[in-house]
């Protein structure tokens, strides 16, 4: 076998390898995000926090086991270090709603699937933000 031959031979054995070694294409995705967590515009967290706010009846407290002054307090505190900034693909979650998932999470140790329906956030996101929280106020106790 000459090297002509050879070589036209490692050719086809390399194409025919390349084509059965060729990976699928991905199927594009029918959405980003499910509905629940679209329809965040017409109702969140921030809404949520707000409409406690608003009754006079103690539901705030009941609610982070905290009076509403105690909240904006510790808002005030941690604001500067968990806020995000807007992105050109999504808005980001204000910083008194991190806070109040956070403190949810860990007033009722409810899962951050059950957050997720909540405050419409997803629970991967939930799961970022609580430790990034978390880890915050952990900071500013230390004297």
């Amino acid at each position: 076998m000459d090297i002509e031959t050879a070589a036209a031979a490692f050719l086809v054995i390399s194409s025919a390898y390349l084509l059965l070694k060729k990976k699928k294409k991905r199927k594009p995705r029918k959405w980003w995000t499910v509905s629940l967590i679209r329809s965040r515009e017409s109702y969140s967290g921030s809404n949520l926090l707000a409409d406690l706010l608003k009754e006079p009846s103690g539901f705030f407290e009941n609610f982070f086991r905290m009076s509403s002054d105690d909240f904006e307090i510790l808002l005030n505190m941690v604001e500067s270090y968990i806020v995000k900034k807007n992105t050109k693909w999504r808005k980001a979650i204000p910083a008194n709603e991190r806070l109040a998932i956070t403190l949810q999470f860990l007033v009722t140790g409810d899962s951050f699937k059950s957050l997720c329906y909540l405050f419409k956030v997803s629970s991967q996101l939930i799961s970022s933000i609580v430790p990034e929280v978390c880890k915050i106020n952990k900071f500013l106790a230390k004297p």
